[in-house]
């Protein structure tokens, strides 16, 4: 039997350290191995990872449309060379008929580092085109708006993840990482064995919560008068570190003067948390040795999720913690490469290295990488729901390439999302598996899984990793390092490598002096040190496990505070849909569930999609457990399985996002966005539920894929 190779598990951006060993005709397995940010540790996900390497429903051949634009005509197996040809006289024809912009790309926050740069390279130099975005808008855009208003530099946790099990005191703000990655848990438990503190903030109480000393269970959209409120009670019982404040920070007055009317009764009558528990939170964090305030989803997915984010951050300057021992603001990223994906150009308005578009500095730095005049780089183009929005109308989108996302399923407002899908004039998606958007594609093209690529990933810490491959992906599969250089060499356009390094190496380039600055890490100091972490300008540099230990990446040096006020959801509750829906993550699936929805050890525990109530509401409704609950929103539908619990609030209702079809929570949800950082308000929105069916009666769940034809020996 061979060596296992190291890698790393697919999902979350905990990125746990794995063994693969593949030992044919064996079934691939999964060993877990010690690595800093899950000492041995895996959750169900990584335990069953594998399992997707083998699986029947793999898409092993490009599938095309005879007629493009045409949904109806059926796709059918071709080779690459028909696929890319038909792929490259679309870009072209819409090229010819819109310009430039009239085609964009959508990638995906589970790229490695090295596809998420050359998919940003790809649509500003191959392309020229303004238009390309990600799924990663729809996850950390809130919490990287503030932390760079506020701190000058976006790094989820800037510091180890480690440093959990050192903090006094911790609040979790919409945050569960029990279920959402149970290996960081490890770390929060020594904390507590140590004697540690624990506060979380949520509408449910959570496999997180009901081990925390405290709960504090506000309505749904209220995150930010919580906030508030928590720094009003600082300032007024003198927890504020003056010292600190006045030698590290600018626009204290401004904060202390808009927080004096948030009172802890008014609070308390908007949040329905109560006067006592938000002084005895003051009271831990202000007095403790060190303690972080860390936030997830659950705050951030707002119309207001950016301020939210930025009124705990207010809290946490205000207490002088960001920067001392064990101590600070973080949030905790969500996907495996959610940090990574957002460094390096396939957001809308940046180049890689986190710099901006519209920076002239920063486009003559990355056009000197690339060889081109910076004048010919396109601007900056518009967030995703804003150009999902504007798909097939003038000066929008017309012909979209898609990597590593399936939007129908994790965009918000899912019926409007299908009629935009459907006025493209052609659609191709680079993916896995026949996902729900690669169903309604003109051209579909497969890809290489994790453990068949090399690359790097860049963790919730800022840790930059090595993926290792372990396998090669089956006969006729390309991974989209070479789709993209393939269809670049296509367009005219020979400066993209299909190679990982070759291409790792040109972003430390273009990366370097910039924000997010890799220029020192190299693939052999991955390996050597167990990651290393960014910023790194040069090979001598030790990377920057902790930052702002002495000054605030700004240009005074010091932090920022931002006057941030509360605001009611964009969609309160009325008499035609009098409860509130918020949206999230179960343990044993993962984003839109294209794969894990796929994995048998996963489907036996959770197959069949259910939203949670309170047992008196259900009363109310006439629901019992078990039964078939149809929820109702402006937007849409959605049936799930009655789940019937008293850990979430009774004018409260909780559905997960992962499934599509008919349990596809995001046909509910409000695209209302945050006004910085464009952020759908995902976690809040008013819905009707009624009962619809009995525990005998069908799942709402997706039917499994329909198996594909046979591949095509042509062009192959």
């Amino acid at each position: 039997m061979g060596a296992a190779v190291e890698t790393h598990c697919p999902y979350c951006s905990l990125q746990c350290g794995v063994g693969m060993r593949v030992d044919p005709p064996r079934a691939p397995i999964i060993e877990p191995i010690e690595f800093p940010t899950n000492l041995g540790g895996l959750c169900a996900k990584g335990w069953s990872a594998a399992e997707l390497l083998t699986h029947a429903d793999r898409l092993t051949t490009p599938l095309v449309r005879d007629v493009p634009g045409d949904r109806s005509s059926p796709l059918r197996p071709a080779g690459w060379d028909e696929a890319l040809d038909l792929i490259t006289a679309e870009i072209q024809r819409a090229q010819r008929t819109y310009g430039a912009a009239g085609v964009g790309c959508f990638g995906g926050g589970g790229l490695t580092n090295e596809k998420a740069y050359q998919l940003g390279k790809f649509a500003r130099v191959a392309l020229r085109t303004p238009h390309i975005d990600y799924n990663g808008r729809f996850c950390m855009s809130s919490a990287a708006t503030a932390a760079n208003r506020a701190f000058g530099v976006d790094r989820g946790l800037p510091f180890p993840v480690n440093d959990i099990a050192d903090a006094q005191v911790v609040l979790l703000g919409g945050s569960n990482p029990a279920d959402t990655m149970p290996p960081a848990m490890q770390f929060f438990d020594a904390g507590r064995a140590a004697g540690a503190v624990h506060i979380v903030v949520d509408p449910r109480k959570t496999a997180t919560a009901r081990g925390a000393a405290l709960h504090l269970q506000p309505t749904p959209g209220t995150d930010l008068a919580l906030a508030n409120g928590l720094l009003h009670i600082a300032i007024r019982e003198g927890y504020v570190d003056k010292a600190y404040v006045d030698g590290r920070t600018t626009g204290f007055d401004a904060v202390r003067a808009a927080v004096a009317a948030w009172w802890p009764d008014r609070v308390e009558r908007i949040t329905g948390v109560g006067e006592a528990l938000l002084r005895r939170t003051v009271r831990l964090l202000g007095t403790a040795r060190s303690a972080m305030i860390l936030t997830a989803r659950g705050a951030e997915q707002h119309s207001n999720g950016t301020d939210t984010a930025q009124a705990y951050i207010n809290l946490a300057l205000a207490l002088g913690l960001p920067g001392r021992a064990a101590s600070g603001y973080g949030t905790i990223t969500g996907q495996g490469n959610g940090q990574g994906g957002r460094e390096h150009g396939q957001k809308a308005d940046q180049l890689p290295g986190y710099r901006r578009i519209d920076d002239p500095d920063a486009r003559a730095h990355v056009a000197g990488v690339w060889g081109v005049d910076p004048g010919d780089l396109p601007g900056p183009g518009v967030s995703a729901v804003e150009m999902i929005d504007r798909f097939g109308t003038p000066g929008g989108v017309h012909a979209l390439l898609v990597f590593a996302s399936n939007i129908i399923v994790s965009a918000p407002d899912r019926n409007r999302v299908r009629e935009r899908l459907a006025a493209l004039d052609f659609l191709a998606v680079s993916d896995i598996f026949l996902s729900d958007t690669a169903a309604l594609a003109d051209v579909v093209l497969p890809t290489a899984q994790w453990a068949e690529e090399e690359g790097t990933m860049t963790n919730l810490e800022g840790r930059v990793i090595r993926r290792r491959r372990a396998k090669p992906p089956p006969d006729g599969v390309l991974d989209d390092l070479s789709t993209l250089a393939a269809l670049a060499g296509r367009l005219g356009n020979a400066s993209f490598s299909a190679d990982p390094r070759t291409v790792f190496d040109e972003l430390r380039r273009a990366s370097a002096g910039g924000i997010a600055d890799y220029a020192g890490i190299s693939y052999e100091r991955i390996d050597a040190e167990q990651g290393v972490f960014w910023p790194c300008p040069a090979a001598e540099h030790p990377g920057t496990p902790r930052l702002f230990a002495e000054r605030f990446p700004t240009p005074d040096g010091r932090a920022r505070f931002l006057k941030v006020d509360h605001r009611e959801p964009a969609e309160p509750p009325d008499q035609d849909y009098p409860y509130l829906l918020t949206t999230g993550r179960i343990m044993q699936q993962y984003q839109s569930g294209n794969q894990t929805r796929r994995s048998r050890s996963l489907r036996l525990s959770a197959d069949d999609p259910k939203v949670e109530l309170h047992p008196d509401l259900a009363r109310r409704l006439g629901i019992e457990a078990a039964d078939l609950v149809e929820l109702h929103t402006r937007r849409g539908t959605a049936v799930f399985r009655a789940s019937l619990t008293d850990t979430i609030r009774p004018d409260t209702v909780f559905a997960p996002f992962h499934w599509g079809g008919l349990a596809s929570a995001n046909a509910l949800t409000d695209p209302t966005l945050d006004r910085h950082s464009k952020m759908p308000a995902f976690k809040v929105c008013a819905v009707a539920l009624r009962r619809v069916g009995g525990p005998d009666d069908r799942s709402p769940a997706t039917p499994p894929p329909v198996h594909l034809p046979a591949p095509s020996r042509r062009d192959s």
